[in-house]
């Protein structure tokens, strides 16, 4: 569905990026893993609209596109969920969900209507948050994670970029959120997930794809390959 072909990306003497390509088809979760500094940030950027690479193609469906802003990857059906999740802490779930489309999509009356699909969404996506007219700022840290996914889902999106989503999650939030992750692929989305914990990587994702020094350092599917494969494609050991 999306493809990143050969992507390049220098910053002054650094190559962050060097030939990488990425495939992400729908209900399928893709695990990206590498090290710091391995190009993992600088590949979901230029996917998500935030930079440009130097050279490189990316396409939907098999036709070339240009993604020169957020905003076009947003047309093209991309949503990013970043790890500092830019959740507005003094505003409801509602108005989180809605903040930016409401002049869009809703009048200033339709509050009700707002309620209702906010309602909606979290349930099909058996999201638990007893009341969604608290402050997010008094949600637990899995139900911010919950409510910056379901943010990410009313455009309707084709691709879901997740950014270190259970990052400083404690054990029972964290099985939420790799729950959710589940439920986003059983709705057809493709989901690529970056992450550093090669257990939640297992858990949730079909294919993991490594970045090593800006490089494409190993792709694997997750049932097949055993965890020491996964790290020796990050450390550089299989090389």
């Amino acid at each position: 569905m999306i493809r990143a072909k050969d992507i390049s990306k220098r910053y002054g003497a650094v190559q962050a990026l060097e030939g990488v390509s990425l495939d992400l088809g729908p209900g399928e979760v893709v695990a990206l893993v590498g090290d710091n500094g391995a190009g993992k940030s600088t590949l979901v950027k230029a996917i998500s609209g935030v930079i440009s690479p130097d050279s490189g193609e990316i396409t939907v469906d098999d036709r070339p596109v240009r993604i020169g802003n957020p905003h076009d990857a947003q047309a093209l059906g991309v949503s990013t969920v970043y790890q500092d999740l830019a959740l507005c802490e003094n505003l409801d779930v509602v108005a989180n969900l809605f903040l930016g489309s409401e002049r869009r999509r809703w009048s200033v009356l339709s509050h009700i209507r707002m309620e209702r699909a906010t309602r909606d969404l979290l349930t099909q996506l058996d999201v638990r948050i007893p009341d969604i007219r608290v402050p997010v700022a008094m949600l637990s840290g899995g139900q911010r994670q919950s409510v910056a996914i379901a943010r990410a889902l009313i455009g309707e999106p084709r691709l879901v970029i997740l950014d270190e989503p259970t990052a400083a999650l404690g054990v029972e939030q964290t099985a939420q959120v790799l729950a959710l992750i589940r439920r986003l692929r059983d709705r057809g989305l493709a989901v690529l997930l970056i992450s550093h914990n090669l257990a939640d990587v297992r858990a949730v994702s079909d294919r993991v794809v490594v970045l090593r020094l800006g490089r494409n350092a190993g792709e694997f599917r997750t049932a097949e390959a055993s965890q020491e494969s996964i790290v020796a494609a990050i450390t550089g050991a299989a090389a």
